[in-house]
């Protein structure tokens, strides 16, 4: 993964963004979740690019890679179980798990190659899972114009809609199913927002995909 030094300094600055923005947060959980529920029960998978666990303990993801220590160290203190890895490098077997899922696209070094990874470490039928803020959306299109003066985003490549289906047919995944929330702006979303089917109205969209 890209941009570790930010995650390294400054996880204060981060770990207040969940505390500004707690029903965003709480949206994009129930999101992701929705995406789980329509998986078989007791399977096995990790989180890639785990930060400090705030999505996996949500989600009840037990495991996952993380390279910045001091993001480790906090996912650790949750209780999960973090190997400090790249996205592009992961630690596995190949055919290991039955699910995938990156909620931090935007800061992988090659988000092509994670996906491959990915896909070689998912069973066959497995699932990827893929969260992220699409770079044609609102915020997207604020969070891109902005980048040059953010602590996380300085260095990030963010991805539209269209282009992490296009990677994910590239890299061995079928049957994408899209899902979106954040249909405001970050400061306006007070409550918690039902997720709505497809793209093109939310900012943050979350697919799944099925190995094939």
């Amino acid at each position: 993964m890209a941009n570790t030094e930010a995650f390294e300094k400054n996880v204060a600055e981060y770990e207040a963004w969940f505390d500004r923005f707690p029903a965003v947060f709480e949206s994009e959980i129930l999101a992701i979740r929705r995406h789980f529920q329509e998986l078989p029960e007791n399977i096995l998978g990790i989180e890639v690019g785990m930060g400090s666990g705030r999505y996996a303990k949500a989600l009840g993801i037990k495991e996952g890679v993380e390279p910045a220590t001091s993001m480790r160290n906090l996912a650790l203190d949750k209780g999960l179980e973090v190997v400090k890895a790249t996205a592009e490098h992961l630690p596995y077997k190949d055919l290991h798990f039955d699910f995938v899922l990156f909620v931090t696209i935007c800061h992988l070094e090659s988000f092509p190659k994670a996906l491959k990874e990915a896909n070689r470490v998912i069973k066959r039928g497995g699932h990827v899972i893929i969260a992220f803020i699409d770079k044609g959306s609102k915020i997207g299109v604020e969070y891109e114009e902005k980048k040059g003066r953010s602590t996380f985003y300085k260095n990030a490549r963010f991805y539209l809609t269209s282009e992490v289906e296009d990677l994910l047919k590239a890299s061995g995944f079928k049957n994408p199913v899209f899902s979106q929330t954040l249909f405001e702006d970050l400061e306006k979303i007070q409550k918690t927002e039902e997720p709505k089917e497809g793209t093109g109205e939310g900012s943050f969209v979350v697919v799944r995909a099925t190995k094939k």
